[in-house]
Protein backbone atom coordinates (compact mmCIF):
# COMPACT_ATOMS: atom_id res chain seq x y z
CA UNK A 1 0.00 0.00 0.00
CA UNK A 2 1.29 3.42 -0.96
CA UNK A 3 -0.33 6.82 -0.77
CA UNK A 4 -1.96 8.64 2.12
CA UNK A 5 -5.43 9.39 0.79
CA UNK A 6 -8.52 7.34 -0.03
CA UNK A 7 -10.79 8.50 -2.84
CA UNK A 8 -14.47 7.80 -2.15
CA UNK A 9 -16.82 7.91 -5.12
CA UNK A 10 -20.36 8.48 -3.84
CA UNK A 11 -22.77 8.05 -6.74
CA UNK A 12 -26.22 9.01 -5.46
CA UNK A 13 -29.69 9.49 -6.84
CA UNK A 14 -29.48 13.22 -7.45
CA UNK A 15 -25.75 13.89 -7.50
CA UNK A 16 -22.29 12.39 -7.81
CA UNK A 17 -19.55 13.28 -5.35
CA UNK A 18 -15.89 12.45 -5.11
CA UNK A 19 -14.25 13.01 -1.70
CA UNK A 20 -10.67 12.48 -0.58
CA UNK A 21 -10.14 11.30 3.00
CA UNK A 22 -6.83 11.28 4.85
CA UNK A 23 -5.58 8.68 7.35
CA UNK A 24 -7.47 10.46 10.12
CA UNK A 25 -10.75 10.01 8.18
CA UNK A 26 -10.93 13.75 7.52
CA UNK A 27 -12.33 14.99 4.21
CA UNK A 28 -9.61 17.08 2.52
CA UNK A 29 -11.07 17.66 -0.95
CA UNK A 30 -14.45 17.23 -2.60
CA UNK A 31 -16.21 17.80 -5.90
CA UNK A 32 -19.87 17.34 -6.80
CA UNK A 33 -22.09 17.29 -9.89
CA UNK A 34 -25.88 17.29 -10.02
CA UNK A 35 -27.46 14.38 -11.90
CA UNK A 36 -30.32 15.01 -14.36
CA UNK A 37 -33.49 13.02 -13.71
CA UNK A 38 -35.73 11.59 -16.43
CA UNK A 39 -39.45 10.84 -15.94
CA UNK A 40 -40.69 9.23 -19.18
CA UNK A 41 -44.05 8.13 -17.71
CA UNK A 42 -46.03 8.22 -14.47
CA UNK A 43 -44.05 6.37 -11.81
CA UNK A 44 -41.05 5.88 -14.11
CA UNK A 45 -37.64 7.28 -13.14
CA UNK A 46 -34.48 6.92 -15.25
CA UNK A 47 -30.86 8.07 -15.29
CA UNK A 48 -28.50 8.22 -18.25
CA UNK A 49 -25.59 5.98 -17.22
CA UNK A 50 -23.30 7.99 -19.49
CA UNK A 51 -24.15 11.09 -17.44
CA UNK A 52 -23.19 9.14 -14.33
CA UNK A 53 -19.89 8.02 -15.81
CA UNK A 54 -19.08 11.53 -17.04
CA UNK A 55 -19.71 13.00 -13.60
CA UNK A 56 -17.77 10.27 -11.76
CA UNK A 57 -14.76 10.77 -13.98
CA UNK A 58 -14.91 14.57 -13.84
CA UNK A 59 -15.31 14.83 -10.06
CA UNK A 60 -12.72 12.13 -9.36
CA UNK A 61 -10.18 13.76 -11.67
CA UNK A 62 -10.82 17.12 -10.04
CA UNK A 63 -10.04 15.97 -6.50
CA UNK A 64 -7.20 13.62 -7.49
CA UNK A 65 -5.67 16.46 -9.47
CA UNK A 66 -5.43 18.55 -6.30
CA UNK A 67 -3.16 16.07 -4.52
CA UNK A 68 -1.64 13.96 -7.31
CA UNK A 69 -2.53 10.39 -8.21
CA UNK A 70 0.59 9.06 -6.48
CA UNK A 71 -0.83 10.07 -3.10
CA UNK A 72 -4.07 8.08 -3.54
CA UNK A 73 -3.82 4.64 -1.92
CA UNK A 74 -7.15 3.28 -3.12
CA UNK A 75 -10.65 4.02 -4.33
CA UNK A 76 -13.90 3.10 -2.58
CA UNK A 77 -17.25 3.13 -4.38
CA UNK A 78 -20.68 3.62 -2.88
CA UNK A 79 -23.83 3.90 -4.93
CA UNK A 80 -27.60 4.20 -5.18
CA UNK A 81 -28.37 0.54 -4.80
CA UNK A 82 -31.31 -0.88 -6.75
CA UNK A 83 -30.79 1.19 -9.91
CA UNK A 84 -30.32 -1.24 -12.81
CA UNK A 85 -28.04 -0.94 -15.84
CA UNK A 86 -27.49 -3.37 -18.72
CA UNK A 87 -24.60 -2.78 -21.10
CA UNK A 88 -22.84 -4.35 -24.06
CA UNK A 89 -19.81 -6.37 -22.96
CA UNK A 90 -17.94 -5.56 -26.16
CA UNK A 91 -18.41 -1.79 -26.12
CA UNK A 92 -19.43 -0.97 -22.55
CA UNK A 93 -22.35 1.04 -23.91
CA UNK A 94 -25.67 0.77 -21.99
CA UNK A 95 -28.57 -0.62 -24.02
CA UNK A 96 -31.09 1.68 -22.29
CA UNK A 97 -31.15 4.41 -19.67
CA UNK A 98 -30.69 3.09 -16.14
CA UNK A 99 -33.94 2.29 -14.31
CA UNK A 100 -33.78 4.04 -10.92
CA UNK A 101 -34.64 2.46 -7.58
CA UNK A 102 -37.67 4.80 -7.27
CA UNK A 103 -39.17 3.48 -10.53
CA UNK A 104 -42.51 1.63 -10.26
CA UNK A 105 -42.96 0.26 -13.79
CA UNK A 106 -42.71 -3.37 -12.70
CA UNK A 107 -45.48 -3.11 -10.08
CA UNK A 108 -47.81 -5.29 -12.15
CA UNK A 109 -45.16 -8.00 -12.55
CA UNK A 110 -44.55 -7.99 -8.79
CA UNK A 111 -48.30 -8.19 -8.13
CA UNK A 112 -48.63 -11.20 -10.44
CA UNK A 113 -45.74 -12.98 -8.71
CA UNK A 114 -47.35 -12.29 -5.32
CA UNK A 115 -50.72 -13.51 -6.56
CA UNK A 116 -49.06 -16.71 -7.76
CA UNK A 117 -47.80 -17.32 -4.21
CA UNK A 118 -44.09 -16.70 -4.77
CA UNK A 119 -43.43 -14.05 -2.12
CA UNK A 120 -42.78 -16.47 0.80
CA UNK A 121 -40.01 -18.16 -1.20
CA UNK A 122 -38.51 -14.84 -2.26
CA UNK A 123 -38.57 -13.49 1.29
CA UNK A 124 -37.09 -16.67 2.77
CA UNK A 125 -34.19 -16.71 0.30
CA UNK A 126 -33.47 -13.00 -0.14
CA UNK A 127 -34.90 -11.24 2.91
CA UNK A 128 -36.82 -9.00 0.49
CA UNK A 129 -40.41 -8.56 -0.62
CA UNK A 130 -41.79 -8.58 -4.15
CA UNK A 131 -41.70 -4.89 -4.93
CA UNK A 132 -40.61 -2.90 -8.00
CA UNK A 133 -38.09 -1.14 -5.75
CA UNK A 134 -35.61 -3.97 -6.27
CA UNK A 135 -33.45 -4.36 -9.34
CA UNK A 136 -34.30 -7.92 -10.46
CA UNK A 137 -37.63 -7.05 -12.05
CA UNK A 138 -36.06 -3.96 -13.61
CA UNK A 139 -33.49 -6.23 -15.26
CA UNK A 140 -36.24 -8.52 -16.57
CA UNK A 141 -38.10 -5.48 -17.96
CA UNK A 142 -35.01 -4.30 -19.83
CA UNK A 143 -34.46 -7.74 -21.35
CA UNK A 144 -38.09 -7.91 -22.44
CA UNK A 145 -38.50 -4.38 -23.78
CA UNK A 146 -35.19 -3.56 -25.49
CA UNK A 147 -35.29 -5.25 -28.92
CA UNK A 148 -33.01 -8.29 -29.07
CA UNK A 149 -31.79 -7.85 -25.49
CA UNK A 150 -32.97 -11.19 -24.12
CA UNK A 151 -31.32 -13.23 -26.88
CA UNK A 152 -28.11 -11.24 -26.52
CA UNK A 153 -28.15 -11.71 -22.74
CA UNK A 154 -28.59 -15.46 -23.07
CA UNK A 155 -25.68 -15.49 -25.53
CA UNK A 156 -23.45 -13.79 -22.96
CA UNK A 157 -23.15 -10.53 -24.88
CA UNK A 158 -24.70 -8.29 -22.21
CA UNK A 159 -23.76 -7.48 -18.61
CA UNK A 160 -26.09 -6.41 -15.82
CA UNK A 161 -25.21 -4.49 -12.73
CA UNK A 162 -26.20 -1.90 -10.23
CA UNK A 163 -24.30 1.38 -10.52
CA UNK A 164 -21.27 0.03 -8.65
CA UNK A 165 -20.83 -2.72 -11.23
CA UNK A 166 -21.11 -0.31 -14.14
CA UNK A 167 -18.53 2.01 -12.57
CA UNK A 168 -16.17 -0.89 -11.85
CA UNK A 169 -16.45 -1.95 -15.47
CA UNK A 170 -15.69 1.54 -16.76
CA UNK A 171 -12.95 2.33 -14.24
CA UNK A 172 -11.10 -0.92 -14.99
CA UNK A 173 -11.43 -0.56 -18.75
CA UNK A 174 -13.92 -3.43 -19.00
CA UNK A 175 -11.73 -5.93 -17.16
CA UNK A 176 -13.91 -6.40 -14.04
CA UNK A 177 -17.59 -7.37 -13.88
CA UNK A 178 -18.24 -7.60 -10.16
CA UNK A 179 -20.37 -6.35 -7.31
CA UNK A 180 -20.49 -6.75 -3.54
CA UNK A 181 -22.95 -8.55 -1.22
CA UNK A 182 -24.80 -5.38 -0.18
CA UNK A 183 -25.79 -4.52 -3.74
CA UNK A 184 -26.38 -8.17 -4.68
CA UNK A 185 -28.72 -8.44 -1.68
CA UNK A 186 -31.05 -5.91 -3.31
CA UNK A 187 -31.75 -7.74 -6.57
CA UNK A 188 -34.32 -10.43 -5.57
CA UNK A 189 -31.80 -12.90 -7.04
CA UNK A 190 -29.30 -13.40 -4.19
CA UNK A 191 -29.54 -16.07 -1.48
CA UNK A 192 -28.88 -14.11 1.69
CA UNK A 193 -27.70 -16.99 3.88
CA UNK A 194 -25.68 -18.81 1.21
CA UNK A 195 -24.34 -15.52 -0.22
CA UNK A 196 -24.66 -16.72 -3.83
CA UNK A 197 -26.85 -16.03 -6.85
CA UNK A 198 -29.90 -18.28 -6.67
CA UNK A 199 -30.69 -20.27 -9.80
CA UNK A 200 -34.33 -20.87 -8.84
CA UNK A 201 -34.99 -17.17 -8.28
CA UNK A 202 -33.30 -16.28 -11.55
CA UNK A 203 -35.66 -18.72 -13.23
CA UNK A 204 -38.65 -17.22 -11.45
CA UNK A 205 -37.81 -13.74 -12.75
CA UNK A 206 -36.66 -15.10 -16.13
CA UNK A 207 -33.15 -13.71 -15.73
CA UNK A 208 -30.24 -15.52 -17.43
CA UNK A 209 -27.43 -16.00 -14.93
CA UNK A 210 -24.87 -15.17 -17.64
CA UNK A 211 -25.57 -11.46 -17.18
CA UNK A 212 -24.84 -11.39 -13.43
CA UNK A 213 -21.61 -10.03 -11.90
CA UNK A 214 -19.23 -11.88 -9.59
CA UNK A 215 -19.90 -11.12 -5.91
CA UNK A 216 -16.83 -10.13 -3.87
CA UNK A 217 -16.27 -9.10 -0.23
CA UNK A 218 -16.85 -5.43 0.56
CA UNK A 219 -13.18 -4.78 1.28
CA UNK A 220 -10.46 -6.24 -0.90
CA UNK A 221 -9.26 -6.41 -4.48
CA UNK A 222 -11.75 -5.16 -7.08
CA UNK A 223 -9.07 -4.48 -9.66
CA UNK A 224 -7.21 -1.34 -10.68
CA UNK A 225 -8.23 1.69 -12.68
CA UNK A 226 -7.17 1.97 -16.29
CA UNK A 227 -3.85 3.89 -16.12
CA UNK A 228 -5.11 6.40 -18.66
CA UNK A 229 -7.85 7.70 -16.35
CA UNK A 230 -5.69 9.22 -13.61
CA UNK A 231 -2.14 8.88 -14.90
CA UNK A 232 -1.50 5.67 -12.96
CA UNK A 233 -3.39 2.53 -11.98
CA UNK A 234 -5.13 3.02 -8.60
CA UNK A 235 -6.49 0.01 -6.67
CA UNK A 236 -10.25 -0.19 -6.19
CA UNK A 237 -10.51 -1.83 -2.77
CA UNK A 238 -13.97 -1.17 -1.34
CA UNK A 239 -17.55 -1.29 -2.63
CA UNK A 240 -20.87 -1.00 -0.77
CA UNK A 241 -24.38 0.20 -1.43
CA UNK A 242 -24.99 3.64 -0.03
CA UNK A 243 -27.02 2.68 3.03
CA UNK A 244 -24.64 -0.06 4.14
CA UNK A 245 -21.72 2.29 3.51
CA UNK A 246 -23.40 4.79 5.84
CA UNK A 247 -23.76 2.05 8.47
CA UNK A 248 -20.00 1.47 8.24
CA UNK A 249 -19.28 5.21 8.23
CA UNK A 250 -21.34 5.61 11.42
CA UNK A 251 -19.42 2.79 13.11
CA UNK A 252 -22.55 0.67 13.67
CA UNK A 253 -20.70 -2.61 14.11
CA UNK A 254 -22.39 -3.97 17.26
CA UNK A 255 -25.72 -5.81 17.09
CA UNK A 256 -28.49 -3.31 17.81
CA UNK A 257 -26.55 -0.28 16.57
CA UNK A 258 -28.90 1.77 14.36
CA UNK A 259 -28.45 4.50 11.79
CA UNK A 260 -30.82 6.48 9.58
CA UNK A 261 -29.70 8.29 6.45
CA UNK A 262 -31.87 11.19 5.32
CA UNK A 263 -31.37 12.02 1.68
CA UNK A 264 -33.76 11.69 -1.24
CA UNK A 265 -35.35 8.90 0.78
CA UNK A 266 -34.71 7.70 4.31
CA UNK A 267 -33.13 4.37 5.09
CA UNK A 268 -32.92 2.96 8.58
CA UNK A 269 -30.64 -0.01 9.28
CA UNK A 270 -30.27 -2.00 12.49
CA UNK A 271 -27.21 -4.25 12.80
CA UNK A 272 -28.46 -7.78 13.59
CA UNK A 273 -25.07 -9.51 13.74
CA UNK A 274 -23.97 -12.79 12.19
CA UNK A 275 -27.48 -14.03 11.35
CA UNK A 276 -30.22 -12.36 9.31
CA UNK A 277 -33.37 -11.53 11.27
CA UNK A 278 -36.49 -12.61 9.36
CA UNK A 279 -39.17 -9.92 9.38
CA UNK A 280 -42.86 -10.48 9.98
CA UNK A 281 -43.52 -6.74 9.68
CA UNK A 282 -42.55 -6.26 6.04
CA UNK A 283 -39.06 -4.98 6.73
CA UNK A 284 -36.03 -6.22 4.83
CA UNK A 285 -33.22 -8.51 5.92
CA UNK A 286 -30.07 -7.56 4.06
CA UNK A 287 -26.29 -7.93 4.10
CA UNK A 288 -24.72 -5.12 6.15
CA UNK A 289 -21.18 -5.97 4.98
CA UNK A 290 -18.98 -9.00 4.36
CA UNK A 291 -15.33 -9.04 5.33
CA UNK A 292 -12.95 -11.98 4.82
CA UNK A 293 -15.91 -14.10 3.77
CA UNK A 294 -17.88 -13.50 6.99
CA UNK A 295 -21.18 -11.65 6.48
CA UNK A 296 -22.84 -9.34 8.97
CA UNK A 297 -26.54 -8.66 8.50
CA UNK A 298 -28.99 -5.82 9.06
CA UNK A 299 -32.72 -5.23 9.25
CA UNK A 300 -33.76 -2.33 7.04
CA UNK A 301 -36.73 -0.07 6.63
CA UNK A 302 -36.93 2.08 3.52
CA UNK A 303 -38.80 5.37 3.18
CA UNK A 304 -39.01 6.32 -0.47
CA UNK A 305 -39.53 10.06 0.01
CA UNK A 306 -37.76 12.24 2.59
CA UNK A 307 -35.67 15.03 1.08
CA UNK A 308 -37.56 14.52 -2.18
CA UNK A 309 -40.59 16.11 -0.52
CA UNK A 310 -38.56 19.23 0.24
CA UNK A 311 -37.31 19.20 -3.34
CA UNK A 312 -40.96 19.10 -4.47
CA UNK A 313 -41.73 22.17 -2.35
CA UNK A 314 -38.83 23.93 -4.07
CA UNK A 315 -39.02 22.72 -7.66
CA UNK A 316 -42.63 21.61 -8.00
CA UNK A 317 -44.45 24.30 -6.05
CA UNK A 318 -41.87 27.09 -5.89
CA UNK A 319 -42.60 27.66 -2.20
CA UNK A 320 -38.92 27.83 -1.20
CA UNK A 321 -35.72 28.81 -2.95
CA UNK A 322 -33.40 26.54 -0.96
CA UNK A 323 -33.99 23.34 1.00
CA UNK A 324 -32.29 24.89 4.04
CA UNK A 325 -35.22 27.31 4.41
CA UNK A 326 -37.54 24.58 5.67
CA UNK A 327 -36.17 24.47 9.21
CA UNK A 328 -36.67 28.19 9.76
CA UNK A 329 -40.13 28.04 8.19
CA UNK A 330 -41.10 25.12 10.42
CA UNK A 331 -39.91 26.99 13.49
CA UNK A 332 -41.84 30.12 12.46
CA UNK A 333 -45.21 28.56 13.32
CA UNK A 334 -46.12 27.28 16.80
CA UNK A 335 -47.39 23.94 15.52
CA UNK A 336 -48.34 22.17 12.31
CA UNK A 337 -51.80 23.72 12.22
CA UNK A 338 -53.31 20.26 11.83
CA UNK A 339 -51.55 19.78 8.48
CA UNK A 340 -50.03 16.37 7.72
CA UNK A 341 -48.19 15.32 4.58
CA UNK A 342 -48.02 11.68 3.51
CA UNK A 343 -45.25 11.84 0.88
CA UNK A 344 -46.28 8.88 -1.26
CA UNK A 345 -45.12 10.49 -4.51
CA UNK A 346 -43.59 7.22 -5.72
CA UNK A 347 -45.62 4.89 -3.52
CA UNK A 348 -45.00 4.03 0.13
CA UNK A 349 -42.13 1.84 1.27
CA UNK A 350 -41.72 -0.03 4.54
CA UNK A 351 -43.66 -1.22 6.38
CA UNK A 352 -46.56 -0.69 3.91
CA UNK A 353 -45.08 -1.56 0.51
CA UNK A 354 -47.83 0.12 -1.47
CA UNK A 355 -46.48 1.13 -4.90
CA UNK A 356 -49.98 2.34 -5.83
CA UNK A 357 -50.13 4.89 -3.01
CA UNK A 358 -49.76 8.56 -3.86
CA UNK A 359 -49.03 11.70 -1.88
CA UNK A 360 -51.63 13.33 0.35
CA UNK A 361 -51.96 16.61 2.27
CA UNK A 362 -54.63 16.65 4.96
CA UNK A 363 -55.92 19.26 7.36
CA UNK A 364 -55.67 22.23 4.98
CA UNK A 365 -57.60 25.36 5.91
CA UNK A 366 -57.54 28.97 4.74
CA UNK A 367 -55.08 29.59 7.59
CA UNK A 368 -52.56 27.13 6.11
CA UNK A 369 -49.34 28.82 4.95
CA UNK A 370 -46.20 27.70 3.19
CA UNK A 371 -44.62 27.43 6.64
CA UNK A 372 -47.16 24.77 7.58
CA UNK A 373 -46.42 22.86 4.37
CA UNK A 374 -42.67 23.04 5.02
CA UNK A 375 -43.23 21.84 8.58
CA UNK A 376 -45.48 19.01 7.37
CA UNK A 377 -42.76 17.83 4.97
CA UNK A 378 -40.17 17.69 7.77
CA UNK A 379 -42.55 16.18 10.32
CA UNK A 380 -43.42 13.38 7.86
CA UNK A 381 -39.80 12.23 7.99
CA UNK A 382 -39.99 11.81 11.76
CA UNK A 383 -43.35 10.03 11.71
CA UNK A 384 -42.16 7.56 9.08
CA UNK A 385 -38.99 6.92 11.10
CA UNK A 386 -41.15 6.17 14.16
CA UNK A 387 -43.17 3.69 12.10
CA UNK A 388 -39.95 1.93 11.04
CA UNK A 389 -38.60 1.68 14.59
CA UNK A 390 -41.93 0.32 15.81
CA UNK A 391 -41.73 -2.35 13.10
CA UNK A 392 -38.12 -3.30 13.94
CA UNK A 393 -39.11 -3.68 17.59
CA UNK A 394 -42.01 -5.97 16.67
CA UNK A 395 -39.55 -8.06 14.65
CA UNK A 396 -37.41 -8.56 17.74
CA UNK A 397 -34.66 -6.02 17.10
CA UNK A 398 -33.66 -4.07 20.21
CA UNK A 399 -34.81 -0.47 20.53
CA UNK A 400 -31.75 1.67 19.80
CA UNK A 401 -30.12 3.42 22.72
CA UNK A 402 -29.42 6.22 20.29
CA UNK A 403 -30.29 6.82 16.63
CA UNK A 404 -27.26 7.90 14.58
CA UNK A 405 -28.19 10.07 11.61
CA UNK A 406 -26.52 11.39 8.49
CA UNK A 407 -27.42 12.65 5.03
CA UNK A 408 -28.28 16.10 3.74
CA UNK A 409 -31.49 16.51 5.77
CA UNK A 410 -29.58 15.79 8.99
CA UNK A 411 -28.12 19.30 8.72
CA UNK A 412 -31.45 20.62 10.02
CA UNK A 413 -31.37 21.14 13.79
CA UNK A 414 -35.14 21.60 13.79
CA UNK A 415 -35.72 18.24 12.11
CA UNK A 416 -33.37 16.35 14.45
CA UNK A 417 -34.94 17.89 17.56
CA UNK A 418 -38.41 17.01 16.31
CA UNK A 419 -37.18 13.52 15.44
CA UNK A 420 -35.87 13.01 18.98
CA UNK A 421 -39.17 14.33 20.35
CA UNK A 422 -41.32 11.98 18.27
CA UNK A 423 -39.10 8.94 18.88
CA UNK A 424 -38.65 9.76 22.58
CA UNK A 425 -35.01 8.78 22.10
CA UNK A 426 -31.75 10.67 21.63
CA UNK A 427 -30.51 11.38 18.12
CA UNK A 428 -26.81 11.83 17.31
CA UNK A 429 -25.26 13.66 14.37
CA UNK A 430 -21.56 13.58 13.58
CA UNK A 431 -19.92 16.86 12.64
CA UNK A 432 -19.21 15.42 9.20
CA UNK A 433 -22.43 14.32 7.50
CA UNK A 434 -20.58 12.42 4.76
CA UNK A 435 -21.04 9.03 6.44
CA UNK A 436 -21.85 7.28 3.16
CA UNK A 437 -18.65 8.39 1.46
CA UNK A 438 -16.69 7.81 4.66
CA UNK A 439 -17.97 4.23 4.85
CA UNK A 440 -16.77 3.57 1.30
CA UNK A 441 -13.40 5.08 2.24
CA UNK A 442 -13.19 2.93 5.38
CA UNK A 443 -13.82 -0.24 3.35
CA UNK A 444 -11.24 0.69 0.73
CA UNK A 445 -8.72 1.64 3.41
CA UNK A 446 -9.24 -1.69 5.15
CA UNK A 447 -8.91 -3.38 1.76
CA UNK A 448 -5.41 -1.98 1.21
CA UNK A 449 -4.27 -2.03 4.84
CA UNK A 450 -4.43 1.72 5.52
CA UNK A 451 -6.61 0.85 8.52
CA UNK A 452 -6.39 -2.42 10.40
CA UNK A 453 -10.10 -3.22 10.62
CA UNK A 454 -13.46 -2.27 12.09
CA UNK A 455 -12.15 -1.46 15.56
CA UNK A 456 -9.80 1.16 14.20
CA UNK A 457 -12.33 2.79 11.89
CA UNK A 458 -14.93 2.85 14.70
CA UNK A 459 -12.51 5.00 16.70
CA UNK A 460 -12.14 7.31 13.71
CA UNK A 461 -15.90 7.80 13.27
CA UNK A 462 -15.70 10.88 15.49
CA UNK A 463 -17.75 12.62 18.14
CA UNK A 464 -21.40 13.46 17.63
CA UNK A 465 -23.84 16.20 18.62
CA UNK A 466 -26.78 14.83 20.62
CA UNK A 467 -30.43 15.92 20.48
CA UNK A 468 -32.40 14.76 23.52
CA UNK A 469 -36.21 14.42 23.51
CA UNK A 470 -38.12 17.41 24.91
CA UNK A 471 -41.79 16.66 24.19
CA UNK A 472 -44.55 15.71 26.59
CA UNK A 473 -46.09 12.28 26.04
CA UNK A 474 -49.59 13.69 25.40
CA UNK A 475 -48.36 15.96 22.59
CA UNK A 476 -46.38 13.09 21.05
CA UNK A 477 -49.42 10.83 21.12
CA UNK A 478 -51.65 13.47 19.53
CA UNK A 479 -49.20 14.08 16.70
CA UNK A 480 -48.74 10.39 15.97
CA UNK A 481 -52.52 9.90 16.02
CA UNK A 482 -52.86 12.71 13.48
CA UNK A 483 -50.19 11.14 11.31
CA UNK A 484 -51.82 7.73 11.43
CA UNK A 485 -55.15 9.22 10.41
CA UNK A 486 -53.58 10.88 7.37
CA UNK A 487 -51.68 7.70 6.55
CA UNK A 488 -54.89 5.66 6.66
CA UNK A 489 -56.46 8.03 4.13
CA UNK A 490 -53.47 7.69 1.81
CA UNK A 491 -53.51 3.90 2.06
CA UNK A 492 -57.26 3.89 1.33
Amino acid sequence: MSGRYILAIDQGTTSTRSILFDRGARAVAAAQAELPQHYPADGWVEHDAEDIWRDVLATAREVVGRVGADTVAAIGITNQRETAVVWDRATGVPIHRAIVWQDRRTADQCAMLRAAGHEPLVQARTGLLLDPYFSGTKLAWLLDHVPGARARAEAGELAFGTIDSFLLWRLTGGRIHATDPTNASRTLLFDLREQVWDEELCGLLDVPMAVLPEVRDNAGAFGETDPGLFGRAIPIAGVAGDQQAALVGQGCFAPGATKATYGTGCFLLVNTGAQPLPSTNRLLATTAYRLAGAPCFALEGSIFVAGAAVKWLRDGLGLIAEAAETGALAASVPDNGGVFMVPGFTGLGAPHWRPDARGLLSGLTLATTRAHLARAALEAVAYQTADLLDATARDGAPRPVVLRVDGGMAASDWLLQFLANVLDAPVERRADLESTALGAAFLAGIGVGLWSGLDEVARLAGKAERFAPRMEAAERTALLDGWRGALARALA
